[in-house]
């Protein structure tokens, strides 16, 4: 008897102590769970929480904001189901397509447009997913009027260096008059620096363009291999400046013709063309070349010129950069030649890409869809 009892009296002490470790876990569990709706509650982002059937599990309140919701008024209903409400239909169209981690962007017209960038990260393969919000209507805002600020300055710079360049010409000409040699000279060195800085302004107006989403105008069917042909012939006086050996490779049979922005693909194909003229040495080789299938055309131009640094390459159509070793060799450029000709290959459904090793040379290539 007396063994029983102390069996029970064993098995009361072990039963306590599990039930104050229950107790401390539960009370630990808690604090974990009051410590994550805090976060939640406090993200300066939007974030939904959505089961494997898209049922709104969670909202935080800058989620209820961002959708101008109240988080009673939609949690435990699936997304799918709020079509009414205008802001949730956007947002369940957009979250239907997709199945796995991606960033978007929606626009939501509300009493002000806003612009959100919204990701979705599954918690688990099929079950719960969290939805992030992100405003970034200011940034939108400040880059579109970066873009007509820039727009906006360079065509008012356009007109008048147009005015400096035809004066300059004249001058140069003799038409106002006999000018002495040394006169001249300075003159041509004016006229050259008119005309770079009529090119930079060039190419500021194709970027705004760009950013705007305003650039091809009038795609029509062309032969390629003109436009291309009429490009080097542009370039013969710089090609025997430098004693360069262009050639030319063109396909045996006649390719067919091409739906494209003339003015657009020739832009491309200069810049292709210049560069390769531009950092390949005197008596350097150049190879132009024109391919095609069934399903697209080749251009691509080949130089044993100084190359990309490794490092660099990676930079090379972003925005204002130039690699440190064509900075070195040749300090004028606005950097923004591949990054134009990069969104003109693109908007015209085509790929752009290249090879290079510093040192030896380089080969750029884009393609465009027949």
């Amino acid at each position: 008897m007396e063994d029983y009892s102390k069996d029970l009296i064993e098995t009361r002490k072990a039963l306590l102590n599990i039930l104050e470790d229950v107790e401390e876990a539960r009370k630990s569990s808690e604090r974990e769970r009051d410590k994550t709706k805090a976060i939640i509650s406090n993200l300066a982002d939007g974030l939904l929480i959505l089961d494997r059937e898209n049922r709104i599990i969670l909202i935080n309140s800058e989620g209820e904001k961002i959708l101008d919701i109240k988080a009673e008024e939609i949690e435990g209903k699936i997304l799918g189901s709020l079509s009414e409400i205008s802001s949730i239909k956007h947002l369940a169209e957009l979250i239907s397509k997709k199945k796995s981690l991606f960033r978007s962007e929606l626009s939501l017209e509300k009493p002000n447009r806003i612009v959100l960038e919204v990701t979705i990260i599954p918690l688990t393969p099929g079950e719960e997913k969290i939805v992030i919000l992100h405003d970034v209507s200011r940034e939108k805002l400040i880059d579109r009027m970066k873009s007509e600020f820039v727009s906006f300055s360079a065509h008012q710079l356009k007109t008048p260096l147009a005015t400096i360049k035809w004066a300059l010409k004249m001058f140069s000409d003799g038409d106002l008059g006999k000018i002495t040699k040394e006169q001249k000279e300075i003159i041509t060195k004016t006229y050259q620096t008119n005309e770079r800085m009529i090119s930079l302004v060039e190419d500021l107006l194709n970027l705004a363009r760009i950013e705007e989403g305003k650039y091809l105008y009038k795609p029509i069917f062309v032969q390629i291999e003109e436009i291309i042909q009429s490009v080097i012939n542009s370039y013969q006086e710089k090609i025997k400046r430098k004693e360069i050996r262009l050639e030319f490779k063109k396909p045996k049979e006649k390719l067919p013709k091409v739906k494209v922005d003339v003015e657009k693909i020739k832009l491309a194909i200069e810049n292709f063309i210049e560069n390769a003229i531009k950092y390949t040495p005197v008596g350097g080789e150049v190879k132009v070349s024109l391919s095609g299938d069934k399903k697209r055309l080749e251009f691509s131009v080949q130089d044993n010129g100084i190359g990309i640094p490794k490092d660099q390459q990676d930079k090379m159509f972003t925005k204002f950069f130039r690699a440190s070793n064509a900075t070195k060799m040749e300090s004028e450029g606005s950097g923004l030649g591949l990054f134009i000709t990069k969104n003109i290959i693109e908007a015209h459904g085509g790929r752009i890409w290249f090879e290079s090793e510093e040192g030896k040379g380089t080969t750029f290539h884009f393609t465009v869809p027949l």
